[in-house]
């Protein structure tokens, strides 16, 4: 029987700002059922796409893009933010739903032609989805999919995505 992954998200008011509703995925991650199930799940979508990358960001996307990665027998690729990575790096800034970001990756993650999945744990605005995205054309790689655990529908992050091949677990 299918596990409701929904159920296992849990709301938290007021973080990180007033007004924001978060969607907290950790009672997901820390549940071994539910979690083998997302991660199962996420590899049922992007396993047809024939990824040769998973590109996920700091520090939630890192959870689970490790864990698709070795699913589909892939490399993983993380998205940091300024300053964490010890190689060139290209970067690129974006709006997030409460302020700005900038996110980082190796200037030889990705090779052109290299076939990527940008993943992350909730699509809100689509502001860091977005600057995955650049970073994947940036360097000549191609983004095959944006895929998701959680989508907050009423952001219109998916706005921000058109033309790429978007998916999520869970939609609120």
């Amino acid at each position: 029987m299918a596990i409701d992954l929904a159920s296992k998200i849990r709301d938290i008011p007021d973080f990180p700002t007033t007004g924001t509703l978060f969607k907290d995925i950790m009672p997901l991650v820390a549940d071994p059922a539910a979690f083998r199930e997302s991660i199962d799940r996420l590899a049922e979508w992007a396993g047809p796409r024939a990824p040769d990358i998973i590109l996920g960001a700091e520090a939630r996307g890192f959870i689970f893009g490790g864990a698709l990665a070795y699913a589909l027998g892939c490399g993983f690729v993380p998205a940091r933010k300024p300053g964490k990575l010890p190689w060139k790096t290209v970067e690129a800034t974006y709006a997030l739903e409460y302020g700005n970001d900038t996110l980082q990756i190796h200037a030889d993650a990705i090779a052109a032609g290299q076939r990527v999945i940008v993943l992350d744990d909730v699509l809100a605005t689509g502001g860091t989805a977005s600057a995955k995205v650049k970073l994947v054309e940036q360097l000549g790689g191609i983004v095959v999919g944006a895929l998701f655990v959680v989508e907050l529908t009423f952001l219109g992050g998916r706005e921000r995505l058109a033309g790429y091949d978007s998916h999520a677990l869970i939609a609120y």
